[in-house]
């Protein structure tokens, strides 16, 4: 990992723009899930680095119009650029990363830059779905998977993709190893949201209902309701919500297991991935330490 943040050092100082390099420092690096993917699968080649380090620029910089499109004041447990300089900063610093990206992908194979730039287009379409999906209750499961998919498992099925054509491995094969690990952290990410603790999380407990999505979690729980307690759950949405209110919510999910149905879809999906990578025990193991966070 250390080639890729000197790869991603080296970008941010080529951009020649101070104040680019203070915001960038001032992010959290998070997990980079994509970057190691990258280095696991194509370790041998010259160029996996960089790969990472622009994949790693583009998911830095989808956060960063993220956290503007939810207001959000903290990212990764710190204060968000939209919070310390303004939304109009954490765009154009998103802006600049995407940009710098790009110009460093073309000089790849074309359809690894395809891959890439593909997923982007998803991504940025997924965050759109889901902005559209907040503003009313969503009980339909595929619709949500689906906006999950664009906005989040792209990249990393991109990434996982991308790095198999690199080194001629079987690209589709890695594909689906991608999306579904994207698709099922996603998931545990979305139950930790109402079982994990405030400090734990960085942020209040069951913030992502209060911010008007509706996560598998409260999809299965609206399925199971009786009438009144549907139009209950509909009123809570995209509310602040009480401590009697988040109980009566949190009890009604034990009642019905729904979190544990959540959990269930996550493993299907890692299993499959697992199945198809089983001749892979270093990316077996990722998806295995991705399920294990959520209990």
């Amino acid at each position: 990992m250390q080639r890729v943040e000197k790869e991603i050092e080296r970008l941010i100082n080529e951009i020649d723009y101070d104040e680019v390099s203070k915001l960038f420092s001032m992010l959290s690096g998070g997990k980079r899930l994509r970057a190691k993917l990258i280095l696991k699968i194509a370790s041998e080649h010259n160029d996996a680095p960089l790969l990472a380090a622009i994949v790693e620029l583009i998911h830095a910089a989808s956060l960063l119009h993220d956290d503007v499109i939810d207001d959000a004041m903290t990212r990764r447990g710190v204060a968000s650029v939209n919070a310390t300089d303004g939304s109009k900063t954490a765009v154009m610093l998103g802006d600049i990363l995407y940009s710098k990206g790009f110009t460093e992908l073309v000089a790849f194979d074309k359809e690894v830059a395809r891959t890439i730039a593909a997923s982007v287009t998803a991504l940025s379409k997924g965050e759109m779905m889901d902005v559209k999906m907040a503003e009313s209750f969503n009980s339909d499961e595929a619709l949500y998977l689906d906006m999950l998919y664009l906005k989040t498992a792209t990249l990393i099925e991109a990434a996982a993709k991308a790095s198999a054509l690199l080194v001629g491995k079987d690209a589709s094969k890695h594909a689906l190893y991608g999306k579904n690990l994207g698709l099922s952290f996603q998931i545990i990410d979305d139950i930790l949201d109402i079982t994990a603790t405030e400090e734990a999380l960085g942020k209040p407990a069951m913030n992502d209902f209060v911010e008007g999505k509706c996560t598998l979690p409260y999809i299965y729980l609206y399925e199971e309701l009786n009438d009144a307690d549907k139009k209950r759950l509909i009123k809570a949405h995209g509310q602040k919500i009480d401590a009697e209110e988040s109980a009566w919510i949190q009890t009604k999910m034990q009642e019905f297991k729904t979190v544990e149905k959540s959990f269930q879809l996550a493993q299907k999906l890692s299993n499959e991935a697992q199945t198809v990578m089983s001749d892979d025990a270093e990316l077996v193991n990722i998806l295995k330490s991705m399920i294990q966070r959520s209990y």
